[in-house]
């Protein structure tokens, strides 16, 4: 049953009757998307330091900002997240994400490293997994100047960002670096088939809809044959094995469940450890809404106190 207050939000958002995002420019949608997101959230909490920079990366200078949490000195070296926003590729930012990462630095008691990859139409497949790749890399080669574990470093994100952080770990299994401890894959893209049932079954009426899937898959993608290069579909990549210990995290009433399960699945018949959570009553997104959703709240604490584990091992 869809959770009563995901449903008390949905009826708010059809009774505002605001355009879609899939009937907008990426400009306008971007901006839409942060008008609507950004009062879903709580007050974002306070940490103990946060730093704006650029990283070198193939494509040019990759915007980071880095959070040390509430409580941690300066000169503590602490376990690390690599966080990529969610936004279908397309939206989303350092900012509409500032306060999930700040709560997950706090809970988890790590640094988090939010990264403001490149994003489509402007920026096509696969720049952002690029992006993503380079800052990761980064982070890793000047973990010692940044205060970081550089044995201790894990990826995650939600929904693209899902995406883009399972696709970082299969990048740097295969390049023999840098070395991911744990990944976060929350509602995570892991086809562009968009052929399972969820999809069908929940294709409108919960925020993500199969239309807005396209917009976005269009956005991204350079064409069809895309869709089936393991870096966009990391649900289709040949090998699974040797990779590190997953969280994902999946919704009830989200059209892309079931290609985040078939990823949990899939991962666990390759011999990684993973454990999957499914928020049976939410919808698409609902980690950035913890405001209005009580679930949200309850997802980024698991989420932390699973990485705060897994960083102990």
């Amino acid at each position: 049953m869809l959770d009563p207050q995901a449903q008390s939000l949905l009826n708010r958002v059809a009774a505002a009757g605001r355009p879609t995002l899939d009937t907008l420019s990426a400009t306008a949608a971007r901006q839409a998307y942060r008008e609507s997101r950004v009062p879903l959230q709580p007050a974002p909490p306070e940490v103990a330091a946060t730093q704006d920079r650029d990283v070198p990366g193939p494509h040019g200078p990759i915007a980071i900002r880095i959070y040390r949490p509430l409580g941690s000195s300066a000169t503590a070296v602490l376990p690390a997240l690599m966080y990529f926003h969610g936004g279908g590729f397309t939206v989303g930012d350092i900012s509409t994400h500032d306060t999930v990462c700040r709560m997950l630095a706090n809970a988890a008691g790590c640094v988090v490293i939010s990264v403001d990859y490149r994003m489509g139409p402007e920026h096509k497949f696969p720049k952002a997994v690029d992006d993503c790749v380079a800052a990761t890399g980064w982070v890793a080669a000047n973990a010692e100047s940044l205060r970081i574990d550089a044995n201790r470093i894990a990826v995650g994100g939600d929904s693209a960002g899902g995406n883009l952080a399972a696709v970082t770990t299969l990048i740097a299994r295969d390049a023999g670096g840098p070395k991911i401890a744990f990944q976060l894959l929350i509602y995570p893209t892991t086809t562009f088939r968009h052929d399972t049932p969820s999809t069908t079954e929940l294709a409108t009426g919960h925020m993500l809809t199969f239309s807005l899937m396209k917009y976005f898959r269009t956005a991204y993608l350079n064409g069809p044959q895309d869709q089936t290069d393991w870096r966009a579909s990391p649900l289709l990549a040949p090998d699974l094995s040797r990779l590190p210990p997953a969280l994902i995290i999946t919704a009830g009433y989200d059209p892309i469940r079931d290609e985040g399960e078939a990823y949990a699945e899939k991962l666990k018949a390759a011999g990684v450890r993973v454990t999957h959570t499914c928020y049976h009553g939410m919808i698409h997104g609902f980690i950035t809404m913890g405001k209005v959703l009580d679930a949200a709240n309850a997802a980024i604490a698991e989420s932390a106190a699973v990485l705060a584990g897994a960083f102990k091992k």
